[in-house]
């Protein structure tokens, strides 16, 4: 087992991690739950080796600075080519390189890589390897508890220990396995058990390595409970559904950071701060539906939730949609403007 390597990541960092989703976590995606969890981790969705030495560099790895620290999740098995991506996202003043190792999608396996790549750890060893002779980045792996039948702990213990010997030290567990066969990746998300004591004996058998949990974390309780056990939670389905969320967990992981207490902003005020990125965006030419889109749950379960929704949906894909609209859709916006019209008129 190789020493304990040293990360240009504060440990606490990664207490909170926010997962990477396909089609979802674009840069104003996280641009977003930066505002709502000032602490946490953020990474990319997955990019393919190919796309980034074959296609648009600049598409695919820019981003707002304010977004750091961010990981980036490559997609790929070649270890020259991962290792030239490695190089990128250095290059491109990323904090973290993640090589994705859990992905179960078809077209993921037609490329080899993703979760397959389990079956497969001295690949894996080999291209972590390769990456960290090309970088300076922490070299990181996300993967699943197994693959089909493959799913005894035995099974991930060995790919675990094979991966740490080439100088891997943090692992992001998705506490599922994944069937490579006959489910969907949404189904491979929600149907395959959770099995949280797998991941808790890595952290107690591996000590050494810092073990991030994924797969079913919804709320402030289930992250308290597995930081019992383990370094860090990462949250999927709950940071996008309920976006919110991510406020009072961020403020309540990190309580108090260089002696000051965490502030857990309201919705109102997130969304009056993400306003000047959007009209930067809107400004560059980027259609306010491809943000919007990231917003729709802020005010979820709320007073006026449902309208706000509903507006953004109807308007916002409309030509020309402009900042009006997102800021008429607040709940409280006609409140305001009656507010302001008050004190016009006195």
């Amino acid at each position: 087992m190789t020493a304990f390597a040293t990360t240009s990541i504060a440990p606490p960092a990664r207490r909170l991690c926010i997962a990477p989703m396909m089609d979802w976590s674009d840069t104003h995606c996280r641009s977003f739950h930066r505002l709502l969890a000032p602490h946490a981790l953020l990474y990319t969705e997955m990019v393919t080796t190919g796309a980034l030495l074959h296609g648009d560099v600049a598409r695919h790895l820019r981003f707002d600075a304010g977004e750091h620290p961010l990981a980036l999740q490559l997609g790929g098995s070649e270890p020259d080519a991962l290792a030239r991506c490695a190089e990128m996202a250095e290059a491109w003043n990323y904090d973290e390189v993640n090589l994705n190792c859990g992905c179960p999608s078809d077209r993921v396996q037609e490329g080899s890589f993703g979760a397959c790549l389990m079956r497969e750890p001295e690949r894996v060893a080999a291209s972590v390897a390769a990456m960290r002779r090309a970088t300076s980045l922490p070299v990181t792996v996300k993967h699943r508890i197994g693959v089909d039948d493959c799913e005894d702990y035995a099974f991930m213990r060995h790919f675990v220990e094979s991966v740490a010997a080439a100088g891997c030290t943090v692992f992001i567990v998705h506490a599922r396995k994944a069937w490579l066969q006959g489910l969907s990746p949404r189904e491979n998300r929600e149907i395959p058990p959770l099995t949280y004591e797998h991941v808790y004996r890595l952290k107690q058998d591996y000590p050494q390595l810092t073990i991030v949990i994924n797969g079913g974390i919804r709320s402030l309780a289930d992250c308290e409970t597995h930081l019992a056990q383990v370094d860090g939670v990462m949250l999927g389905r709950e940071a996008y559904e309920n976006p919110y969320a991510l406020a009072a967990i961020d403020a309540a992981l990190f309580a108090v950071i260089g002696g000051t207490p965490a502030s857990m902003p309201t919705r109102d005020a997130v969304l009056a701060a993400y306003r000047p990125y959007v009209e930067r965006q809107l400004a560059a030419g980027t259609p306010l539906k491809h943000i919007s889109r990231h917003l729709l749950g802020l005010y979820r379960g709320q007073a006026g939730g449902r309208q706000f929704r509903r507006t953004l949906s109807e308007r916002a894909h409309q030509p020309g949609a402009g900042i009006d609209v997102l800021m008429n859709a607040m709940p409280r916006a006609q409140d305001m403007l009656n507010v302001v019209d008050e004190r016009a008129a006195a």
